[in-house]
């Protein structure tokens, strides 16, 4: 068995960004530029008012003669007069002339003049030129997530498209004769196929695009026919038939069908049986059957892999520091990812166990949102200090009552 860093690596260094794409700058969220985007012009283009008010030069107050209206979107080229004043709405470009705002809430009118109820600092509400962003600059490095505020930008600047790397597509494979489909009637012996649809829903929240392929039957000859229809994705997950029972065909089916086993068995609990394999220039990753083992092998190894394609540089989730609300214990020779519920209390996070941790309780994910790693044959108790991988950070959202 290999550990799971040595599996991180091994797989990491197979995997290379994808070719791009151009998409509407619209459909960028949360997509990888390839490229950096560089200012064309001045952002804002002119001088123009931060507060609908009143435009006039700073040594004519107090009281000033109105002598105009500027909305935003119009321009006035003649200067505005020594002791006069316009009245301007935000944005609206600062009139030659000018060099202050003051808000309209801080003067009197009366009649054709306006005057300061108290006295105004010079360049006071105007955006200069060029304050957000100046011609040439360096905006969106290459490599940036697009983000709704990159978004904004992007079209501030004038794009209407943008290159970025293109979607993963990934096929999801079970294997089993003892799975259904959801929706079957229940029937002795079979087991409800939720793997698929729990990894295709993993690949879709990492970004990517999953193509469930179904199920193969328990024989070298489906196995082989399933694993070659998926073979037009990027990548291929398969979950179930790759430990070392009379129906575990996967791995056999990888080399039948010209494939390479790169390797088989990560030091880990759950998802000991992991194999990462290359097919037609693809990787191909063999998952436990086990609900929470083929979720957990997702996570550690799958899902950064996706990232990675699609041109992401950071790769792994959040690791934080918890304080362990009860004792842990890991009797086994191998590193056991335990699934805790993490929250934030005061200024630290808190963990705790979800429970009974077989890898077939699917609930011991529902229930949490988080990975401890307990060392083989270790005891943490009550108090200690450990590392949690979170898996969301849904804890960290600010609530509210809502009336219904």
């Amino acid at each position: 068995m290999i550990s799971i860093e040595q599996a991180q690596r091994a797989i990491f260094e197979q995997i290379t960004p994808l070719e791009t794409e151009q998409v509407p700058v619209s459909h960028g969220l949360n997509r990888i530029t390839p490229e950096s985007h560089v200012a064309p012009w001045d952002i804002p283009a002119a001088d123009n008012s931060a507060m609908d008010g009143f435009a006039f030069c700073h040594e004519s107050q107090p009281a000033l003669k109105i002598v105009g209206f500027l909305p935003a979107g119009d321009v006035i080229d003649e200067p505005v007069p020594a002791g006069c004043a316009i009245r301007i709405m935000t944005g609206a470009p600062i009139p030659p002339g000018c060099d202050t705002v003051v808000p309209i809430e801080e003067v009197e009118v009366e009649g054709e003049f306006v005057r300061l109820k108290a006295p105004a600092r010079a360049g006071s509400h105007v955006r200069l030129r060029g304050e957000d962003i100046a011609r040439g600059d360096v905006v969106i490095p290459a490599g940036s997530v697009l983000r709704p505020q990159e978004i904004g930008m992007l079209c501030a600047m004038g794009k209407t498209t943008l290159a970025v790397y293109r979607k993963a597509r990934v096929a999801i494979l079970a294997t089993g004769d003892e799975l259904l489909e959801p929706g079957s009637p229940p029937s002795p012996g079979k087991l409800v196929n939720s793997n698929s649809y729990s990894l295709a829903a993993q690949v879709v929240e990492a970004g990517g695009e999953p193509v469930v392929l179904g199920i193969a039957a328990d024989t070298l000859a489906a196995t082989c026919e399933m694993i070659s229809a998926g073979m037009d994705a990027d990548m291929l997950v398969i979950t179930g038939g790759v430990s070392v029972g009379d129906r575990d065909f996967v791995k056999a089916a990888i080399e039948q069908l010209g494939g390479e086993i790169q390797f088989w068995k990560v030091d880990m609990k759950p998802g000991k049986p992991l194999a990462f394999a290359s097919l037609q220039g693809k990787p191909v990753f063999a998952l436990p059957g086990n609900p929470v083992a083929a979720m957990v092998s997702f996570e550690l190894f799958v899902r950064p892999s996706l990232l990675k394609a699609m041109g992401h540089r950071r790769i792994l989730r959040p690791v934080v520091n918890a304080l362990l609300q009860e004792r842990a214990v890991n009797k086994g020779s191998r590193p056991h990812l335990v699934r805790g519920l993490v929250s934030w209390h005061g200024d630290r996070y808190l963990v705790s166990t979800t429970g009974n941790q077989s890898s077939g309780r699917l609930s011991s994910l529902t229930l949490g949102n988080g990975l401890m790693k307990l060392a083989p044959e270790s005891t943490l108790e009550a108090g200690c200090e450990v590392e949690v991988v979170l898996l969301d950070r849904w804890f960290e959202q600010g609530e509210m009552e809502v009336s219904q």
